[in-house]
């Protein structure tokens, strides 16, 4: 079977398609930005002593890592609106359903890393005089910011994957825009191929400077007697 490709139609709708992907960096920043702020409040629950504390954190993370994500868009769209009794446009219900299911996540990737560095680092630092948040701050977040780093950068690019799904609720992101310029043109093939490059090119661009930012890290980190061999 011979198909002719044949992209111009999908430029002439190019300007449709940037307007997607403004729409798709406008939701997934904002939903890092405030799954960031959920995981450390979950975080921070889930390393109390207080269990009143830990049981909510903890069914709360495991409640959306064990749900798919369409089911949390389509319960923010639809269901949160009937239980408040409010009307939620298609970029708050997105916003809703990405920040709190990437919170969940970054909850976990904030805990881990803290919880990975060795209690004799914690206890040398509290029998030298330091309170519990001089040593958070100076001894334990440098070290565990460089293994929370690959694992919440994958998670960040996994958040900008599911913005996709933004588009059953008729949000404006890049792969609504694409199936608008598909009903017009009849060009699935290069429609939905120039929307796989652009997220393709996207994140292997996040990802090389994640890389770089991880090195850097890295290199900051390194023990003096290391660096000075």
């Amino acid at each position: 079977m011979n198909y002719d490709w044949d992209f111009s139609a999908v430029w002439e709708y190019r300007q449709m398609l940037w307007t997607g992907v403004l729409g798709t960096f406008r939701i997934a920043a904002v939903a890092i930005a405030m799954g960031v702020l959920i995981g450390a409040v979950l975080a921070s629950m889930r390393l109390t002593k207080t269990r009143w504390l830990q049981w909510p954190a903890l069914w709360f993370t495991e409640f959306y890592r064990n749900t798919p994500p369409l089911v949390h868009f389509f319960w923010a769209f639809y269901a949160l609106p009937v239980v408040l009794g409010v009307s939620l446009d298609p970029y708050v219900a997105a916003i809703i359903a990405l920040s709190t299911q990437s919170g969940a996540f970054y909850a976990e990737v904030f805990r881990g890393g803290v919880v990975s560095i060795d209690r004799g680092q914690w206890e040398g630092a509290r029998a030298l005089g330091m309170r519990p948040a001089l040593v958070l701050r100076r001894v334990v977040l440098p070290q565990a910011l460089q293994r929370m780093l690959p694992p919440f950068m994958e998670r960040s690019f996994e958040l900008i994957k599911t913005t996709a799904l933004a588009s059953t609720l008729a949000y404006s992101d890049l792969l609504y825009q694409a199936m608008q310029v598909n009903s017009i043109t009849f060009r699935p093939l290069e429609v939905y191929t120039v929307v796989a490059a652009i997220f393709f090119v996207t994140l292997l661009v996040l990802s090389l400077l994640a890389h770089l930012l991880e090195a850097r890290l890295t290199r900051a980190t390194r023990p003096v007697s290391a660096t000075a061999r």
